[in-house]
């Protein structure tokens, strides 16, 4: 099978990240999951394991854990969710070398679990798994050929009904939640909460980053119910921000063993301050399962993480600064962030975001703080037409240009920004990954990434 043949393959299965609207729970079961992954041997019970759930920085704090367990030396998988330009970036791994799957070993894979794949969904009760599904499925059987030691795991979506719910982990994290995917987790913080707090295991230890009130008292719930260990950012794990410019920013952290000082990372915001916080409260969590780490390995891991489209500077003079902000709280910590670390004239927004976004929310943020905005749109179903956009916010009508897609809207906005102006690329990931892809094609911007 070549790769091409494999992609076909995996795309013939629904993908419910581009579709807008659906039945979730009837989209989504666990239990077809567990039995896909029963047929394939149970390659998630050969590794031990990581899980971090959220609404924001869930991405970040699996890729700073990944980083610094690579520093260890130890042999670490990393799955993650979305991708930016390529669907292999979702998976990785730390050894011989850092890299993501390959065209070949996803070919291999793909062959090799074919044939049950297509006995499984035309016998299945539970009915056809999704492309989500498949890739996990992959991904985990990919680590398990691989013998990595621990791969770190974030959620989809949600928690509970996730298909990364299948492992028993050393260590579940909730990073900040707040308000997404309503219509599929809930109307409130706590019923989204309450599946959030799905991936707590019996007997695991759990780090939470900084919640709201009510939030909080659902995962200490969640840890009381499950006999879980729950260290708390803000509680037991402390962080203060020290100083940030647009190539990185340091900052301490004391931990719940031990403190470390001038961190510095490229990740840039506060929000990335607190992303670390939780990301180190994880790693000393694992003391527990007699897993040590040494402090030299945490600075380092800090230091050299690699996490894309987050506050990346992709280019300067002017400044082009990519972010996948694509909720209320992310775009009021853009925000920010943007006005604390740089320096310039006007603001050039370019904006798409997914038709079942809080768009009000997001753009309430942004677009007082942009002088010019140019609405476009990532090629998915999902995403909201920029004529729709342009009939939400009237009340910008001056500032407002509309485009075609996201090549057009960066040529555009490159063309009228002066080399003192900041253009911001954000709104959606999808957006985001194809303005990467346009940049690297045509050489703009050799930036180190920084990032959310």
């Amino acid at each position: 099978m070549t790769y091409a043949e494999a992609l076909k393959y995996l795309e013939s299965f629904v993908d419910y990240e581009k579709i807008p609207s659906y039945k979730y729970r009837d989209a989504v079961k666990l239990s077809r999951m567990e039995a896909l992954l029963d047929g394939l041997g149970n390659p998630q019970r050969n590794f031990k394991s990581i899980h971090i759930a959220g609404t924001k920085g869930k991405g970040t704090t699996c890729a700073f854990v990944y980083s610094i367990l690579k520093e260890s030396g130890r042999k670490v998988g990393l799955y993650t969710s979305p991708h930016l330009i390529d669907f292999k970036e979702r998976i990785r791994i730390s050894f011989p070398k850092e890299r993501s799957i390959e065209e070949a070993e996803v070919a291999t894979l793909v062959a090799r679990i074919k044939s049950f794949l297509d006995r499984f969904t035309k016998a299945s009760k539970f009915g056809s798994p999704s492309f989500f599904e498949v890739y996990t499925a992959l991904a985990l059987l990919f680590f398990s050929i691989k013998k990595v030691e621990i791969a770190v795991l974030e959620v989809g979506m949600g928690g509970r009904l996730d298909a990364t719910n299948v492992v028993n982990p050393l260590v579940a994290g909730i990073t900040p939640i707040s308000f997404d995917h309503t219509d599929k987790l809930g109307m409130t913080l706590e019923a989204i909460s309450k599946e959030k707090c799905g991936i707590i295991k019996n007997n695991c230890v759990v780090v939470a980053s900084e919640q709201n009130a009510a939030v909080m008292n659902c995962i200490r719930k969640a840890a009381v119910d499950k006999n879980a260990r729950l260290y708390e950012v803000g509680k037991d794990i402390f962080y203060e921000p020290l100083t940030a410019n647009p190539e990185s920013q340091t900052f301490n952290v004391r931990g719940i063993f031990g403190d470390y000082t001038l961190l510095t990372t490229p990740l840039l915001g506060r929000h990335q301050v607190v992303n670390a916080a939780c990301a180190i409260g994880i790693i000393e969590a694992l003391r527990s399962k007699d897993i040590l780490i040494c402090s030299h390995d945490i600075t380092s891991g800090i230091r050299s993480v690699d996490w894309p489209g987050r506050l990346q500077v992709a280019g300067r003079c002017p400044w082009i600064i990519l972010d996948g902000a694509q909720n209320e709280a992310s775009s009021r910590a853009l925000k920010e962030a943007i006005s604390k670390i740089f320096s310039y004239k006007d603001l050039i927004l370019v904006f798409g975001v997914s038709c079942d976004k809080d768009i009000e929310g997001i753009g309430g943020n942004l677009f007082p703080f942009a002088d010019k905005i140019f609405f476009t749109r990532s090629d998915t179903k999902r995403a909201a037409a920029p004529e729709a956009l342009k009939k939400r916010f009237p009340d910008y009508g001056k500032k407002i240009t509309l485009t075609f897609n996201v090549k057009e809207a960066v040529e555009l906005a490159r063309r009228q920004a002066k080399p003192d102006d900041l253009i911001l690329v954000t709104g959606s990931l999808f957006v985001v990954g194809e303005a990467l892809h346009f940049l690297n094609r045509n050489g703009i911007g050799h930036e180190k990434t920084v990032k959310d």
